[in-house]
Parts: C-alpha cells; sequence; structure tokens
C-alpha cells in the first residue's frame, strides 16, 4: 500500500507508530485466539494522533491530578488502549500484551479500572463510557470552579472518549449526551468511530437516524471527518475547533473502516468479534511492508519516539507541581484541602455534625436523610448530590444548595431529569475525579434502570452513594409498578455493593456516616416514604451499630425465638417482642440492615448475634423471601412479599399482604408449638 493511500498529515515515522499499534493490537487478539481487532486497526491512526499531539499525561505519574482523561467508551476494543499503554510508557509491558485476556494478567477482554495503570473507567457494556466521561467534565468543573485561583488554573484539563455505533445506540448515552449539551460541557470531547459495523452486520440493518443531527438537537458542536480515517490532518483540524470550542460539549464524527486494510475482513462484521487469521495478518503486514515473520514487533525507532511522551508527562507535571507549590503558599487552606481529597479524607469532624432524632417522634428514613444533608453538606464541598427528577421525594436537596447549571460550575446539586441509568453513569465517573465523592437519589423501583451502572460500580470499587427511597408497598397508592418487592434480593446478588436499609432515623444518619466514610466501593441506601418510629437507643441498643451491619436491638432473658428484620420491619418486630414478652416467651430482635457488612464480621461475632440453638426464628421484610434461608435455616418462617404489590394506602397493604405484629408472633408460636 503507498503511503498517499493511507495516512495524510503525518511523518514516515509516525506511519510506522501507528502500524504498530495496528498489529500490535492484531496479534493480541490472534494470540488469545478471541478479541475484538477490527476497531482497533481502524482506529489507529487517530489514537495516536491524540495521544502523542493534543493529550497530556505521564506515565510515571498516571494519577496526576491535571491530567488529560481518556475513556475508551467502545471497549471491546481493548487492545488498541493496551498498545498505547504500552508504546507510551505506562506500566504495561510487551508480555501483558502477550497474556491479553489471561489469567490475572493486566490485559483484559475489556478495559478495567486500573487508574494506576492508566485505564481510567472499566469500559465494555456500550455506553457506560461515554456517561462515566460526562461525569468527569462535570467534576472538572466543579473543582476548577473550587480550587482555581487568578494564576494558578490547578485543574485545567480535557475529557476524550473514544466511541462507536454500539455506544451511541444505547439508551443510557443518550441520556448523557442530553445532559451533557444541556450543561454545556466544552471540556468533553467525544470521537465516534463511524465505521458501520456491529455485530450482525452492517448499520443501515437497525441504526440509519442521522446522528450528527442528533448530537445537533442535543446542543453539541458537531464536525464530520469524511474518508476512511486516515486523514490526519482533516482530524486534527477538527480536533483543534473541538478543543476551541465554548459553551458546547463536542463530537467529531470520523468515517472508518473496521479493520482497514484487511483484503478479507476489512468492513464485514467478522473483524468486529473474531482474531483476523494468521495468514491474514500475515498478509496484511506484508502489504503494510512489515515482516510477516515477526509477532508482537516493535521497531527501535518507534519505541524511543513513542517513549518520549514519558518525557514530555514527566516535564509537564513537574511545571504543574512547580505552580502548585506556589498556590499553596498563597492559598495554604486550599492546598491542604486538595491534599485531604487526594488522600480519600472528608476533612470534616462527621461525629460532630450528626443530628440525633429525639424518641417518640415518627420519620420517613427518606426525610430524616434529608435533615442529616441539611447539617452536613454545608461542611462537605467536595461532595455532590443530585437526584433523578424526584429531588422533594427523595429529600436529596440541602438547604443551601446551588444547582450545578451551564456557567454555574460552583454548583453542587445535579439535576438528572429523568435519567436514571445515566445518573448512575455520571456518578461513576465524578467518583473517579480523585478528589469528589457522588450521591443521586430516585425511587428504589427505578434501580431497576440503573443496575448496568450499578453493576460496573461495585465491580470496580467506585465510591457512589446511592440514594433509594420509597422502598416497599409502604408507598402505597402508586401501586405494584412503584413497589419494590424483588429488589432488596436483586440488589444484594451484587457482589462489593453494600445494601444499606436503616431501621429508623438513628440508623439512617449512621449509615450516611458509613457510606461516607467507605471509599472501597458503593454504598445503596434504601429508605422508606413512610414514617417510622425513632427507636430509644437508651431501652435497646445505639443505631451506630449499623457499622456491624446486624445487632442485637433487644433482647429477653434466654430467648427462645429470634425476630430479624430490616428496614420498617424493625418496628414491626419490635412490638411482637413487647407482646411475646407480656405473655412469658423470650424473644431477640435483630436489626439487619446490611448483610453484607454483616457477613464481614467474625463468626464469633456473627454467632453471638444469630446462635445457632434458639429453637424459633422469623425473618420479616418487605420484600420477596430469597436470601433469608440463610439467616432462618431449614425451619424459620419468613414473613413478606411472595407476589408483586397493590395500589392502596401504605397500612392497608401491610395488613393485607400479612406484614403485621400478630403474623409475626403466630410464627414465632407456631414454631415453638404454642
Amino acid at each position: 500500500m503507498s503511503e498517499a493511500a493511507r495516512v495524510k498529515g503525518l511523518s514516515g515515522l509516525d506511519e510506522l507508530c501507528i502500524d504498530t499499534i495496528r498489529f500490535l493490537s492484531a496479534d493480541g487478539v490472534q494470540r488469545a485466539k478471541s478479541g475484538h481487532p477490527g476497531m482497533p486497526v481502524g482506529m489507529a491512526p487517530v489514537a495516536y494522533t491524540l495521544w502523542t499531539r493534543h493529550m497530556k499525561y505521564n506515565p510515571k505519574n498516571p494519577q496526576w491530578a491535571n491530567r488529560d482523561r481518556f475513556v475508551l467508551s467502545a471497549g471491546h476494543g481493548s487492545m488498541l488502549l493496551y498498545s498505547l499503554l504500552h508504546l507510551c510508557g505506562f506500566d504495561m509491558s510487551l508480555d501483558d500484551l502477550k497474556n491479553f485476556r489471561q489469567w490475572q494478567s493486566k490485559t483484559p477482554g475489556h478495559p478495567e479500572y486500573e487508574p494506576e495503570l492508566g485505564i481510567e473507567v472499566t469500559t465494555g457494556p456500550l455506553g457506560q463510557g461515554l456517561g462515566n466521561a460526562v461525569g468527569m467534565a462535570i467534576a472538572q468543573k466543579y473543582l476548577a470552579s473550587y480550587f482555581n485561583r487568578d494564576g494558578f488554573p490547578i485543574i485545567d484539563y480535557n475529557i476524550y472518549v473514544l466511541a462507536g455505533d454500539g455506544d451511541l445506540e444505547e439508551g443510557v448515552s443518550s441520556e448523557a449526551s442530553s445532559l451533557a449539551g444541556h450543561l454545556g460541557l466544552d471540556n468533553l470531547i467525544v470521537i465516534y468511530d463511524d465505521n458501520h459495523i456491529t455485530i450482525d452486520g452492517d448499520t443501515k440493518l437497525a441504526f440509519t437516524e442521522d446522528t450528527a443531527k442528533r448530537y445537533e438537537a442535543y446542543g453539541w458542536y458537531v464536525q464530520e471527518v469524511g474518508g476512511d480515517g486516515n486523514d490526519m490532518a482533516a482530524f486534527e483540524r477538527a480536533l483543534a475547533n473541538a478543543q476551541a470550542e465554548r459553551g458546547r460539549p463536542a463530537i467529531i464524527k470520523i468515517r472508518t473502516h473496521i479493520a482497514y486494510g484487511s483484503p478479507k475482513m476489512q468492513d464485514t462484521a467478522a473483524a468486529h468479534g473474531a482474531p483476523l487469521g494468521v495468514d491474514e495478518i500475515r498478509t496484511m503486514k506484508k502489504n503494510f511492508g512489515w515482516d510477516p515473520e515477526k509477532t508482537f514487533h516493535v521497531p527501535e525507532e518507534v519505541r524511543r519516539h513513542m517513549h518520549k511522551q514519558a518525557e514530555a508527562g514527566t516535564k509537564a507535571e513537574a511545571v504543574w507541581n512547580k505552580m502548585f507549590d506556589e498556590y499553596a503558599k498563597k492559598y495554604p487552606k486550599l492546598a491542604e484541602q486538595f491534599r485531604n481529597a487526594a488522600e480519600g479524607k472528608l476533612g470534616v469532624n462527621i461525629d460532630e455534625l450528626l443530628p440525633r432524632f429525639e424518641v417518640g417522634t415518627s420519620v420517613a428514613t427518606r426525610k430524616a436523610l434529608g435533615k442529616v444533608l441539611d447539617a452536613l453538606m454545608p461542611k462537605c464541598p467536595l461532595v455532590l448530590g443530585g437526584s433523578a427528577d424526584l429531588t422533594p421525594s427523595n429529600n436529596t436537596r440541602w438547604k443551601e444548595a446551588k444547582d450545578f447549571q451551564k456557567g454555574v460550575w460552583d454548583g453542587r446539586y445535579i439535576r438528572y431529569g429523568v435519567r436514571e441509568h445515566t445518573m448512575g453513569a455520571i456518578m461513576n465517573g465524578i467518583s473517579v475525579s480523585g478528589l469528589l465523592r457522588a450521591y443521586g437519589g430516585t425511587f428504589l423501583v427505578f434501580s431497576d434502570y440503573m443496575r448496568g451502572a450499578v453493576r460496573v460500580a461495585a465491580m470496580s470499587g467506585y465510591p457512589c452513594v446511592f440514594v433509594w427511597t420509597h422502598d416497599s408497598i409502604g408507598i402505597g397508592e402508586d401501586g405494584p409498578t412503584h413497589q419494590p418487592v424483588e429488589h432488596f434480593a436483586a440488589l444484594r446478588a451484587i457482589p462489593n455493593l453494600l445494601v444499606i436499609r436503616p431501621a429508623d432515623a438513628n440508623e439512617t444518619a449512621a449509615a450516611w456516616r458509613y457510606a461516607l466514610e467507605n471509599a472501597k466501593g458503593p454504598v445503596a441506601l434504601c429508605l422508606t416514604r413512610q414514617g417510622l418510629p425513632v427507636l430509644d437507643q437508651d431501652k435497646y441498643a445505639s443505631a451506630e451499630n449499623l457499622r456491624r451491619g446486624a445487632y442485637v436491638l433487644a433482647d429477653g432473658e434466654k430467648p427462645d425465638v429470634l425476630l430479624l428484620a430490616t428496614g420498617s420491619e424493625v418496628a414491626v418486630a419490635l412490638a411482637a417482642y413487647e407482646k411475646l414478652a407480656a405473655e412469658g416467651i423470650g424473644a431477640r430482635v435483630i436489626s439487619m440492615p446490611c448483610w453484607e457488612l454483616f457477613e464481614m464480621q467474625s463468626r464469633e461475632y456473627q454467632n453471638s448475634v444469630i446462635p445457632a440453638k434458639v429453637r424459633a426464628r422469623v425473618g420479616i421484610e418487605a420484600g420477596v423471601e430469597l436470601g433469608w434461608s440463610k439467616w432462618l435455616g431449614e425451619k424459620g418462617i419468613f414473613i413478606g412479599m411472595s407476589t408483586f404489590g397493590a395500589s392502596a394506602p401504605a397500612k392497608v397493604c401491610f395488613e393485607k399482604f400479612g406484614i403485621t405484629t400478630d403474623a409475626v408472633i403466630a410464627a414465632a408460636k407456631k414454631q415453638l408449638g404454642k
């Protein structure tokens, strides 16, 4: 192939680097005998140009706070990213590329969050990365407004996204792009790999809309680059325009060819999800002027040239460090906040701020959360909140909150609109900023819409706080469409997600403190619509025990029955406990706000709370039984839901579905033979 037929606007050495990226990617997929080679081969010129001529980063310190962020939303093309990381001097060896998709390698089939390797977020589920990038852009805007001062652009970076047809087809990206356009996030640049191919075949099978006009309607700055993906002069002009644009996010739609240069596989669906084949790669290499016998080959001049990125990055960070030192002298408190945030410290004494709720009152746990936020959030400037158009119902907006809007970058409350899925994805992006924490609210039943983002958060360890209110049939008249019944079980099935269902207002305060202090992964708070009695911590046990997941709330002498409950049903268990005690039957009430935390405790502690030899066990939760057998054993009885809910006042729903004190007492007596 002649140079004129390939890359335009770059040197011969640049061309050699691009071909190295193409063939490292193709060889990696071939060696693994699985993967997606087509996109890396077709997008190598764009990726190379972006990474070597426009992005700032330091391979020697991948988590430098002021680096540009790169999100490979089309995560199936992961070998493209791994090849770039290797060539640019990150901790990604040639052996790592050879171990693509192998056990415990640094190079899994889709990128997984490893910021120390230069992998900013977990991508693979299409559209998630684009949603994450919107969160990153929000984070950058807020952090710049908070920390920057005249002459000190401490936070000054862009977010670049490589997305494909699949990303733009998924609904989550539409939600994210719509909000990004509304907010005018001009630090966000999406490069759309328009290669016309998905797994089923040509995109004309199912995707024929005018994407450029769609993004114009969203309020984006849209540019199109024609040709075959090799006109880098045209691409760089478009990129410069995007970087200079103000008031709008930008998308560059570039026409490419999947598996470019492959005689048999170019522009075919087969190139999307299968190796190109040994013979096909040999033919490609020969056509590109490469030795077909060499695999994973990096010419020495390519290695020298690409490793200059590390030198440039080290110099860029050194300049920034010098500026930060001067900044710290002039603004010591801000510099201290910055450093604390980078170390994961909140910088506030939560104990001094948490409200204590009075016994004898009735408070919905969602309303208790609102009181907690009123007390804490003014002192937590690096925590951003929001809601998916349910702010008055979720109680997620504190009294002094300012909305984050276009040009109002110091706002800390995000109006996500009716966009639950992208709210989760955006929260994930905010939480990987390195300095901010994010929470967002909706109804628990709509956690179904968020599940893709929640699963990625749990898998990756993003420290988001998902606030889900209206957590049971207690929502009442809205009926079964809005009454979650299977959701506790479904969410508890997600590894590394802490699902917390507080029993009252004080447990809610304790749950919020734990959520803010926990930086190891996401926390889900399931809160009630209806009022719950504030429990007497002097008579029973302290709500601070919530951090152990489950604890003995009330205990009779030599209890014969264990009453295990979560959330609003703890009050039902306590009422049964009192009545059983009046009849001379000893019971123990166990509040179980978070099963996952309880399972982290020692076996000794677990046995002290749920002893094996107690004669009877009753589990009470306004959800389905799935999972309760672990705590109830073979003979225990579950009081809860086995169907969907119904439209009726909350009190009627609980009565009709048999989640009552009398039902608990009857279940206890049945096991005791009374």
